[in-house]
């Protein structure tokens, strides 16, 4: 591959890019217009909270003239200022003390709590009463409040202080309560209902104070002690808290918006213009090509990233003071501005994000017929990478050996970590991070290369979708395989299938489920789930329905002893995989609890070989029929045999509803695959996966094995350690010899001959062919 070609093909879609309005206006214009249009909004709401004056009828409040030395809630049309301690917030609540015929009746309403019969409703009756008097809320005290206040304060003065803390027990209780009628449904009237809540408290706490006072109790007996929160954070630390919230979501965003728009025209753009076919002419090959692309993208994805982190920058410090400031009676202590050390870190991971971005929407571009279908295919890629981005921001979610592997997400939570300054901290994930994501982008980026190297995907003419004719030309032009397409229908209708099917299952669970149920249990979610979907699709979608599922040859002994030996030598390894991932993503105690039940159940057995046809052979027999035969068999229609391996064991795994259970599942469905390709039958897969599920049904008897009954023995010894109390798995030793053996298997079944698709003979000619053209092209620019 020439680099001098590939910096003249980007120079050429820098140009080209520039030249499109709508490209500059995403980059440039937008980012400059957004932020401080969005703190111009902060801004008149935060406004609108300050000086809106609201109005508030109040209905029974001439009777608190008649109980003396009251704390004043009200001062001439506003609410007293010693009372509400700030005298601006007084003034921007208007009070309407005018009786009117009205109030009798909507304080019989509140009264009553409901209507009359054959009337409107209370709600009804309140909401007409707010609005006819043009009010926010109303305050209602009922005719009785003032007497029983004041009788309730002279008893405190006749009565020691002990009674009369028993008196104001009991009698508080007794007193009617003042009643705030609003609008939920409204900004202005529930903010207005807020603020007298507020209000209303504190004039009750001025209340409660001179009751006491009349009882000679001391005011501090209703509040022996307080609490004095203390703030070991520094200001710049909370506010670096803050920043590594917003910058990492914000900027990883715009990258992803960034990198789509310039794909769309890049790719799609350049189909319906007739120019794409003109650069895929010329001696340029299609991975200089790529590249190009791929730079060009990654260059606008930075830029509007960067852009629209420095308009955020300019606006934030003013917008969130703003929102700050929304604080009833407080105001905001301001935002200092990022560091500059939070700024690199955010620039240097920038880089491989939007690389990631940018193969992803240029893969997606590619694959796409018009500007049109492209745009469809943001919002599904955008729906994805939105929970990796919004999940660091969840409370709990912290730094570690199990969030760090996930791609994304590991990104953005050793950004927060650093903007925060916890550098010794973050020390040990950043090559896990780095890692996760350097694979990301070269699997991003190998899959828009293998989409250009293929002109049936870049040339596709548009089609209408009729369904009908769809599924009649699937029937009657069948094959003797299913293509890749079939492949995902019948994984997303077992997924589909299962998760209907877990529903029903825990809607009927009984109190207490015995052997019956774990067998209706197991039925469904392999037969019902897994095993009718995919022969019910086999015999409608191929013609050929044995060749389909590898069932069409009788495979050899040696296969099949092989079969039988790697799945004894994987048993071990996959113990202890299976005890590292629970060390990185601890089982929770749901999840725990349900296990036991189920080993529980497995004891109920009327027959001691029930359990191992429930746990082994059934699922050996309906998950190999799916996952290795019309899955897999669909999936080597693209062209690769790994990546159909790979594809088949993830979904393999993902059926697995276990999360512990669907990462060990997925290592163990890639050596399924392989077998299966390898051996070219479904029968070794048979015997490897009954074998497997065998030795772990029977692993958990070993686990009842104590110290001293593995110390008695010298060969339980030398093969099973005791880890935890009820918890065994084998020794380091056993593990290493086991794993070499199952390197020596796999490398005995990678020499044997196995039957390629058309799709993978093409491909590996058209690679063979590719690194001609390298080698030619290097000679030339040699020469």
């Amino acid at each position: 591959m020439s680099w001098r070609i590939v910096r003249l093909i980007y120079a050429r879609e820098i140009l080209d890019q520039l030249r499109d309005r709508r490209t500059v206006f995403m980059i440039a214009v937008l980012p400059l217009l957004l932020y401080p249009l969005l703190g111009m909004s902060v801004f008149q709401l935060s406004q609108f909270m300050r000086e809106h004056e609201a109005r508030v009828m109040v209905v029974g409040a001439e009777q608190l003239q008649q109980v003396p030395n009251l704390p004043p809630l009200f001062e001439a049309e506003h609410f007293a200022p010693e009372t509400l301690g700030d005298p601006e917030w007084s003034k921007r609540i208007t009070l309407d003390f005018t009786p009117r015929q009205s109030d009798t009746l909507i304080r019989d309403t509140t009264a009553k709590g409901s209507a009359e019969a054959g009337s409107t409703t209370k709600s009804d009756r309140i909401s007409s009463y707010l609005t006819d008097n043009d009010a926010d809320a109303v305050i209602i005290f009922p005719p009785d409040f003032a007497l029983q206040l004041a009788q309730l304060r002279k008893q405190l003065k006749q009565r020691s202080p002990i009674d009369a803390e028993a008196t104001t027990a009991s009698d508080i209780r007794a007193i009617p309560e003042p009643e705030i009628l609003y609008n939920s449904s409204s900004d202005e009237s529930r903010l207005t209902h807020m603020r007298l809540q507020r209000i209303l408290e504190q004039w009750r706490g001025q209340v409660t104070r001179q009751n006491l006072q009349a009882s000679n109790v001391p005011a501090n007996i209703t509040r022996p002690f307080k609490i004095k929160p203390f703030d070991i954070a520094a200001k710049p630390q909370r506010d670096a808290v803050l920043w590594s919230k917003i910058l990492p979501f914000v900027l990883f965003v715009w990258a992803l918006t960034g990198a789509f728009y310039p794909s769309i025209d890049l790719c799609p753009g350049e189909k319906e213009r007739g120019t794409l076919e003109t650069l895929l002419s010329s001696p340029a090959l299609r991975a200089e090509i790529v590249w190009a692309k791929l730079l060009t993208i990654m260059t606008f994805s930075i830029a509007t990233a960067l852009l629209n982190l420095i308009s955020l920058g300019a606006t934030a410090q003013y917008v969130i003071s703003q929102l700050r400031g929304i604080a009833e009676f407080g105001t905001g202590d301001g935002l200092s501005f990022p560091t500059l050390a939070a700024l690199l870190w955010l620039v240097v991971a920038l880089i491989p994000m939007a690389a990631l971005f940018s193969a992803l929407c240029l893969a997606c571009a590619a694959f796409a017929r018009s500007t049109k279908e492209g745009q469809y295919y943001f919002m599904p890629l955008f729906m994805i990478m939105m929970p990796l981005m919004i999940l660091p921001m969840a409370p709990g979610v912290e730094l570690d050996l199990g969030n760090c592997l996930i791609p994304v997400t590991g990104m953005v939570l050793l950004l927060r970590s650093l903007i925060e300054g916890h550098y010794a901290a973050t020390l040990p994930f950043i090559l896990p991070v780095a890692g996760i994501t350097f694979l990301c982008v070269l699997l991003a980026i190998r899959g828009a290369i293998e989409l250009f190297q293929q002109e049936s995907v870049l040339f596709r003419e548009s089609e209408r979708l009729d369904l009908r004719r769809w599924i009649i030309h699937l029937v009657r032009n069948r094959r003797p395989t299913p293509q890749a397409a079939q492949a995902f229908t019948c994984v997303a209708l077992i997924f589909i299938i299962q998760f209907f099917a877990n529903l029903a299952i825990s809607a009927s669970a009984p109190a207490d489920p015995g052997f019956s149920y774990f067998t209706l249990m197991i039925l469904i979610s392999q037969v019902v789930c897994i095993g009718i979907p995919a022969m019910l699709m086999t015999i409608v979608f191929t013609s050929q329905p044995w060749k389909t599922l590898r069932l069409d040859r009788i495979p050899t002994i040696s296969s099949c002893l092989v079969a039988l030996l790697l799945a004894t030598f994987l048993h071990p390894i996959g113990q202890q995989l299976a005890i590292w991932i629970s060390q990185i993503y601890p089982v929770s105690d749901d999840v725990a609890a349900s296990s036991q039940a189920m080993v529980k159940m497995l004891k109920m057995a009327p027959y001691a070989w029930l359990p191992f046809v429930l746990i082994a052979i059934l699922p050996a027999i309906c998950e190999e029929l799916a996952f290795r035969g019309f899955i897999l068999s669909g999936f080597r229609h693209m062209g690769h045999k790994w990546w159909a391996i790979i594809l088949s064991a993830v979904f393999f795994g993902l059926a697995h509803t276990i999360l512990q259970q669907s990462l060990a599942a997925i290592i163990v469905g890639v050596v399924l695959g392989f077998l299966a390709i390898q051996t070219s039958s479904l029968v070794p897969c048979m015997l490897f996966h009954m074998t497997y599920n065998g030795l772990m049904f029977f692993s958990t008897q070993w686990n009842e094995l104590t110290t001293d009954t593995i110390a008695k023995s010298s060969v339980l010894r030398w093969v099973l350690t005791e880890i935890a109390p009820g918890q065994t798995s084998y020794n380091l030793p056993v593990v290493l010899v086991c794993t070499l053996l199952v390197g020596l298997l796999l490398y005995w079944l990678g020499r044997l001959p196995y039957e390629q698709t058309e799709e993978e003979r093409l491909q590996q000619l058209r690679a063979r062919q590719q690194q001609s053209n390298d080698v030619t092209g290097e000679a030339t620019s040699g020469s």
